[in-house]
């Protein structure tokens, strides 16, 4: 597959997904089309040898995995571990706000984005609903995506804030408050004070989501999203310019290495698996996070009294972005560690653990790469700088799995629209394949634990 052909893919995947809602709704699609059976919040995940199947938590949060024809109990199971969530702004429980004739969406903060990149951008909401059936009392959950840009925060102009290129530094809950409409005959300032969005947004809400009243929503998990799709980019066509690249791009690549699997007939031993977690940006610690005991449980059902057998042999690739060098801003990376564009991708050191990169899961994942002549890069953060973590350390810890961190080169991360490079991505799904088709084999050649 050609990298152009892979980046169309890539930003067909990433505008389905502007939640993670969305990721895992179509990520079980991908799963279903392809064969994969699924398995229901109250069903035991089995592993019948040749069989493929998938599992989601909270609608945001999914593992699948596919089954080696020689597969027996307490095998060694290769997994690769993304997550769907991206550093956003949330829609407050209660959000309609005016302010100065104009009608507003309160907002929160979730992680550490760069704001000043969402103003004046086209914006608009994507996320779940959950409503309740009139007629039966029924619970149910509906995705909404807004299609249109229906909201924007406006900078404040250079006239009125002189320092404007020096100085800017919004204020979190006063300055990232987006505009939704003015005050007018047609767009009514009152608000039912049951009604948490405003009968605008409510409206909007109601008819993306058909319900027949904006009464039927009961509650809600709404986030702000770039209405812009993702593009191909660069005068040669060599880049991907996407929101949420950090961590979509890492799930793409993986499901498409993992289906692959099914379609060319994985006949090892051995389980492989890819598992997306939300919540990463903002520690883990949630029922559908890498922290909770959502993999652990089915990695015991899966391998029954064999589990802690299992884990011994077992390895995790923890698939998140890596910082690709900056040419105005060279100096931020350490001397000997500037990962390009285009070159492969990047292993992760840290010496306090905050990525989980040992030399034995190095040893081990250079093996399964130079098995099919994939370059790697490496990344290590300068002392006097303070790098990211990743799901990495966190499941290392609980499941005591050898792990590694690597990722795809990326620029602006954490930005509203960030940057990979296309053949970086050819080499990602290639390094992806190699890990599935490889690892049982060089797992028996390692004399060490």
């Amino acid at each position: 597959m050609s990298a152009k052909n892979i980046a169309n893919r890539l930003c067909n995947f990433i505008d389905k997904s502007p939640s993670p809602f969305h990721v895992v709704s179509h990520v079980s699609s991908l799963l279903r089309n392809a064969g994969f059976i699924e398995v229901g919040a109250t069903e035991k995940c089995i592993a019948e040898p040749g069989k493929a199947y998938f599992t989601t938590k909270n609608s945001s949060a999914i593992i699948a995995y596919v089954v080696g024809k020689k597969y027996s109990t307490g095998d060694p199971i290769a997994m690769i571990g993304a997550h769907t969530d991206s550093p956003c702004l949330t829609i407050k429980p209660k959000s309609h706000r005016i302010n100065s004739e104009y009608v507003q969406v309160g907002v929160s903060t979730y992680d550490h984005g760069i704001w000043h990149t969402w103003f004046d951008r086209d914006l608009t909401v994507s996320g779940r609903i959950i409503t309740k059936e009139k007629s039966n009392g029924r619970l149910s959950q509906k995705l909404v995506h807004i299609q249109k840009p229906i909201l924007r925060i406006p900078n404040i102009c250079f006239h009125l804030q002189r320092d404007h290129n020096e100085q800017f530094s919004p204020n979190s809950e006063k300055h990232l408050v987006p505009i939704m409409a003015t005050v007018n005959e047609k767009v009514s300032a009152s608000a039912n004070k049951n009604d948490p969005f405003g009968p605008q947004l409510s409206n909007e809400l109601r008819e993306n989501g058909k319900l027949e009243s904006s009464e039927d929503i009961l509650d809600f998990e709404l986030f702000l999203t770039d209405s812009q799709p993702a593009a191909i980019g660069g005068i040669a066509d060599e880049f991907v310019h996407a929101p949420r690249l950090d961590n979509l791009c890492s799930c793409f690549l993986s499901v498409e290495a993992l289906i692959d699997l099914v379609q060319n007939d994985f006949n090892n031993f051995g389980i492989c698996m890819a598992a997306f977690y939300d919540n990463e940006e903002v520690g883990s610690v949630s029922a559908q996070g890498a922290a909770s005991l959502f993999t652990e449980l089915i990695l015991r059902e899966l391998s029954g009294s064999n589990f802690s057998t299992a884990m011994r042999k077992s390895f995790l690739l923890s698939f998140d972005m890596a910082h690709a060098v900056h040419p105005n801003y060279k100096d931020n990376h350490e001397e000997n560690h500037h990962p390009l564009f285009n070159k492969g991708p990047v292993l992760k050191f840290n010496a306090e653990q905050r990525y989980a990169t040992t030399a034995v899961s190095g040893a081990i994942f250079r093996e399964c790469a130079a098995r099919e002549n994939i370059p790697l890069q490496e990344f290590c953060v300068r002392n006097d700088a303070r790098c990211g973590s990743s799901i990495g350390p966190v499941m290392a810890a609980k499941l005591g799995i050898t792990t590694i961190d690597i990722g795809i080169p990326c620029l602006s991360m954490h930005s509203i629209r960030e940057t990979v490079a296309c053949q970086d991505l050819v080499y990602g799904i290639d390094l992806c394949k190699a890990f599935y088709t490889h690892y049982f084999d060089v797992i028996q050649r390692v004399d060490f634990n």
